[in-house]
C-alpha cells in the first residue's frame, strides 16, 4: 500500500497597501491577451472546458463560436462558466495566470452590443478569421468578473519559485 501526500494551496488576499497594483496588474494582464481556457458544464452537470480566443471589452469578455457548439450549447443551459487565462512571464515552467468564475450569455451576430462593439472594431482580434461569415456563427459575452484569483502574479519570481504553493493571490476586482 502507497501513502497519499494531500497538499492544498489557497489564493492569499492581496495585502490592503498593494490591492491597487495587484488589480492594476490584472487588468493588464487580461487586457494584453486573447488566449483563455472556457469552463462549462451542461444542465446534466457535464463538465466541458475548449481553449478560446476573446476579446477583452468594456462589456466583457467576447468569444465567437458556432451556435451549436459544445460551449454555446452548455451556456444556454447553465450559464455559469470558468475562466483560466495562461499569463506567460518567463520561458520556463508552468505559466503564471489569472482565474475566475462568472456567468455567460449567448448572442447572436446582429446583437445591437455585438453590432456597436464591430463598428468600434473591438472584436477584430476575434473575427479577423471569416468568423462572421460562418452560418451559425455567435458570441459568448462573459461578464466582467468581481473576484479573480492569480497565480504568480505581482509575487516576486524569486518567491513563487522557492513557495509556489504561497504564489496564489486574491482580489477583488469591483473595489477599485
Amino acid at each position: 500500500m502507497s501513502a497519499t501526500t494531500t497538499t492544498t494551496t489557497t489564493a492569499h488576499a492581496v495585502p490592503a497597501a498593494d490591492v491597487e497594483r495587484h488589480r492594476r496588474i490584472v487588468r493588464k494582464a487580461i487586457a494584453g491577451r486573447s488566449f483563455a481556457m472556457l469552463a462549462t458544464s451542461s444542465a446534466a452537470n457535464r463538465p466541458h472546458v475548449a481553449g478560446v480566443m476573446y476579446a477583452d471589452t468594456p462589456h466583457g469578455l467576447l468569444v465567437s463560436t458556432s451556435g451549436d457548439s459544445v460551449k454555446a450549447r452548455n451556456i444556454r443551459q447553465n450559464d455559469r462558466v470558468g475562466v483560466s487565462i495562461p499569463v506567460r512571464r518567463v520561458p520556463v515552467g508552468p505559466p503564471f495566470c489569472v482565474q475566475f468564475q462568472t456567468t455567460a450569455e449567448v448572442l447572436a451576430v446582429d446583437d445591437p452590443l455585438v453590432r456597436e462593439l464591430l463598428g468600434t472594431g473591438a472584436l477584430k482580434v476575434i473575427t479577423g478569421h471569416g468568423e462572421l461569415d460562418l452560418p451559425d456563427s455567435v458570441f459568448l459575452r462573459l461578464r466582467s468578473p468581481r473576484r479573480v484569483v492569480t497565480f504568480g502574479l505581482g509575487v516576486p519570481l524569486l518567491s513563487v519559485v522557492r513557495h509556489p504553493l504561497e504564489a496564489g493571490r486574491s482580489v477583488d476586482l469591483d473595489a477599485a
